[in-house]
């Protein structure tokens, strides 16, 4: 049996309770990830292969145990080159592990975070981290697949030739069943049902227009999926961020669609699929939250508003409509009667053909080999025969009991643990005083090293004055004497 070992939070096959999965972040802040890493998993699984997640831990001191037990590193990746500190800790980690490895190292679907119009002849902070992590994984690995034509042009420009380091292969998620891909039909009513995703990101135009939609159609669910929204699902307490003006989106349990129970919180792909097939349109500013609904052949409206955005809408054909674009009077039934549903159908075939030869380049054996395209694969039998639980929904719906079994399933966990990384962040600040406190005295030894230096030559000058009318085989003996007490 050989074993691959992947960037993901858990798998496919595994039954992890929302309480578990909220505490040990088993969605990598986001319900999105599941899905792709579902697509790489259902991929790479074959009849004598085992993916075995990493659960987000990067250590490169057990390099050594990797190469013992697996026989490739995956990587799969969202718009994992950006500036925020934890996610370039985690290629700088990545990239220590990865130059430590001896297996494959195979980095599937990266992607840029940038603005709608991004200025890409700019240098980002995150420039070196990205060059670094790169470099190490094309040391291991025959190319590095990428999301689009953004993040395309974002490498070329750090020196990484186009087909030669990198490809675009969109995301592997759009690839989870393989070639065929069909849109179903649809035409939308008031009667219609439909589900709603977004962010607390989106524009405050895209907001107005998702609530006024599901005031017109009775019908609806309102899909979140960050970490901080799974929370306030499962046990009530208030989705906390810093936006200013966007009070429009449901942060907490009295929020009109929590209190009516018109929300629901994915816990795996298979359930989350189901959901949307059920839907006549998803609609709303989540790309992988659309991406779902394609993948389903659900009909779905994607509203893009930054760059990671843009360049899979672009290069998937995605049905979309601009961020921009929405007006104060933009109405969801004259725009979903004007939009081709099926236009992603016409690149699929054509895009999954370059994800396969992707696969090929990096010598990957895959369920789609010799152009074979499986309804039924082996990682979907596993997930038959384990189960998944359905969809979570929000806890004023449940019952006294079940609230309860919530909150002690979470809360004491949840307080122990930060009870342990308080206790951690106190004995790293000591470490970090005693090691200022060592950097000090070192500092006044340098400093005092320095002026017996400076003492000492000032001696020698005055010594080289006075003996200036001494022959030159003096004065070559002074400066041998000068050599002797300087140390360079």
């Amino acid at each position: 049996m050989k074993k691959i070992y992947m960037r993901a939070g858990m798998s496919p096959t595994e039954i992890l309770e929302p309480g578990h999965m909220l505490l040990n972040n088993s969605i990598g802040y986001n319900v999105g990830n599941l899905l792709y890493a579902f697509g790489v998993n259902r991929a790479l699984t074959v009849e004598d292969t085992e993916v075995v997640p990493n659960y987000y831990k990067v250590e490169p001191s057990k390099a050594d145990k990797i190469n013992e037990t697996y026989d490739a590193f995956i990587i799969p990746l969202a718009d994992a080159f950006r500036n925020d500190a934890g996610m370039r800790a985690e290629l700088r980690n990545m990239t220590a592990l990865i130059k430590k490895l001896t297996i494959p190292c195979i980095v599937i679907g990266a992607g840029l975070s940038a603005p709608f119009e991004p200025n890409l002849q700019k240098k980002f902070a995150f420039d070196d981290d990205v060059k670094a992590f790169l470099s190490a994984v094309l040391d291991k690995s025959s190319i590095v697949g990428v999301r689009g034509e953004i993040t395309s042009q974002y490498l070329s420009n750090l020196g990484f030739i186009e087909g030669k380091h990198h490809m675009v292969i969109g995301c592997p998620s759009m690839y989870t069943y393989g070639k065929h891909l069909k849109i179903r039909d649809t035409s939308i009513t008031k009667d219609s049902r439909i589900s709603v995703n977004s962010s607390i990101l989106s524009p405050v135009n895209v907001l107005n227009f998702l609530n006024h939609t599901m005031e017109e159609i009775k019908d609806h669910y309102f899909l979140p999926q960050r970490l901080q929204e799974m929370k306030l699902v499962y046990t009530g307490a208030p989705y906390v961020h810093e936006q200013k003006g966007k009070e429009m989106y449901p942060t907490q349990m009295t929020d009109r669609l929590y209190r009516e129970n018109r929300v629901r919180f994915m816990l795996n792909v298979p359930t989350w699929l189901d959901f949307l097939r059920q839907a006549d349109l998803s609609i709303g500013g989540r790309l992988h939250g659309n991406i779902a609904a394609t993948v389903a052949g659900t009909p779905s409206i994607l509203i893009p508003h930054d760059a990671r955005m843009r360049e899979l809408t672009e290069y998937h054909n995605l049905t979309h409509v601009w961020a921009k674009d929405i007006k104060e009077d933009t109405d969801v039934f004259e725009l979903a009667s004007k939009l081709n549903f099926h236009g992603v159908e016409n690149v699929h075939e054509k895009n999954f053909e370059r994800y396969v030869d992707f696969l090929d380049k990096n010598n990957l054996n895959h369920i789609f080999k010799n152009g074979e395209d499986p309804e039924e694969s082996p990682l979907d039998r596993r997930v038959k025969e384990v189960g998944v639980l359905p969809p979570l929904e929000t806890i004023q719906s449940c019952s006294f009991e079940e609230m309860v079994e919530r909150w002690q399933s979470f809360y004491p966990a949840d307080e122990r643990k930060t009870e342990k990384l308080k206790k951690e962040v106190r004995e790293l600040r000591a470490k970090t005083k005693t090691l200022e406190t060592k950097v000090k005295k070192l500092e006044k030894e340098v400093k005092a090293s320095n002026e017996n230096k400076e003492d000492k030559t000032v001696t020698t000058k005055e010594n080289s004055s006075i003996n200036n009318s001494k022959t030159k085989e003096d004065t070559k003996g002074l400066f041998s004497n000068i050599k002797k007490i300087l140390p360079f």
